[in-house]
């Protein structure tokens, strides 16, 4: 069994892709800061558009939340009071995946497991069953497709689940991919697109002109830009490197999940399960993901006996066939969270735009979030779907939480 501390498979030892040692150009159109989820699709689709693209990172490449995520694309399950605000955004970027996929499997040559099964949200016992009842109501006032099952009818979908099971939600068009087929991918795309990928160089400052932001300082040296895309997640709300009246509101949420290796005796899932819980996600090489514990203890890395066991009982408190199954792989990951866990997609000043704070939804957020940059970046305007989402809307008084 391996403890990975940041992701779930190695990027290298599952796919046999890092990206290769390169000399940067000390001058791109544009430098992302983050080779995560968001930073690779936003280079992607900026080299796409003709750009020049340097991506500058702390770490390797997904090493704080995009390896350690379970690859929801779930805005239906995910919907719950105070989250109305997201929800357009997220049902934006979930229309945008299909082509999103489309492209990105042929520029990288690679199957990102694009599951379209549809998600299970589960209930076992009255008061459960009261709350996704309300859950359900708040889906059908949204216009969302949630349809309301009795347990034997989620265990005709599911039956290794548990005969407790009173009820569930189906949401058919809440779909899921493999985190670590899609960061593999985008490191293909990125470098047949010829953006450059530097891991294991932080960015300690900004470079500033004349009001403008003209490129970044690294122990490396000066690398100058048009731009500076700051995609750095959970970190992005340090000190130092913004100025005080340009602090971002961001900090990180652990998360800790496993990995278990399902074989035809134990038998997995066919959907994406979730509980009050847990959340369980089959794979098509055989693993079921269980995630993921919510956790406000700031940059503390590593795994804990009490997460495994909330995980673990979580999930066997529904599907008693776990116990058959091996731990293969245990792993925590900082999840970038805004004050209201909604992204912030904006331009802070002229040459600095930033996309951070996607919380839980980053996998399902990247589709729109990679256009929102490159039309901010090409045309200095975000497109409607994602001008709400600016820094602005922390300013006092507060907006209402998104979630």
């Amino acid at each position: 069994m391996d403890v990975i501390p940041n992701a779930f498979l190695n990027l290298r030892r599952t796919h046999g892709d890092a990206p290769p040692a390169v000399v940067a150009p000390a001058r791109s159109d544009v430098v992302v800061v983050g080779a995560g989820l968001i930073g690779l699709s936003a280079a992607w689709r900026l080299a796409q558009a003709g750009r020049s693209v340097t991506v500058l990172e702390r770490d390797t490449v997904g090493a704080g939340a995009s390896l350690a995520a379970t690859g929801m694309l779930a805005p239906v399950a995910e919907h719950e009071p105070g989250s109305d605000p997201l929800l357009p955004l997220a049902l934006e970027s979930l229309s945008r995946w299909p082509a999103f996929r489309d492209d990105l499997q042929a520029a990288a040559g690679l199957d990102i497991d694009y599951r379209e099964e549809g998600t299970l949200v589960l209930a076992i016992g009255r008061d459960e069953v009261e709350r996704l009842r309300f859950r359900h109501d708040l889906q059908k006032r949204s216009g969302l497709d949630a349809r309301w099952l009795t347990g034997p009818e989620v265990r005709g979908r599911e039956p290794r689940l548990r005969p407790a099971v009173t009820a569930g939600l189906f949401c058919p068009h809440d779909h899921q991919v493999d985190p670590s087929r899609v960061m593999a991918a985008l490191v293909r795309a990125c470098l047949a697109a010829g953006v450059a990928i530097v891991e294991g160089c932080g960015v300690e400052a900004l470079d500033w002109s004349a009001g403008r932001v003209t490129g970044v300082h690294t122990a490396q040296g000066i690398r100058q830009a048009d731009t500076v895309v700051l995609a750095s997640g959970a970190w992005s709300g340090e000190a130092g490197l913004l100025p005080d009246h340009l602090a971002l509101p961001v900090r990180p949420l652990r998360g800790q999940s496993l990995a278990l290796r399902t074989t035809a005796r134990t038998g997995t899932l066919a959907h994406m399960v979730w509980t009050e819980q847990v959340h369980m996600a089959p794979k098509s090489d055989g693993h079921l993901i269980v995630g993921a514990t919510v956790e406000d203890c700031g940059f503390v890395p590593g795994v804990t006996a009490g997460g495994l066991y909330a995980l673990l009982e979580g999930a066997r408190r529904v599907l008693p066939g776990i116990e058959e199954m091996a731990v293969e792989a245990i792993w925590s990951g900082f999840r970038p969270t805004s004050d209201d866990d909604a992204p912030i997609i904006d331009a802070l000043a002229p040459g600095l735009v930033v996309a951070t704070g996607h919380h839980r939804n980053g996998y399902l957020l990247a589709p729109a979030t990679a256009d929102a940059v490159a039309a901010l970046v090409a045309g200095g305007a975000l497109p409607d779907y994602a001008r709400d989402f600016g820094r602005a809307r922390f300013a006092s008084p507060p907006r209402r939480a998104f979630a």
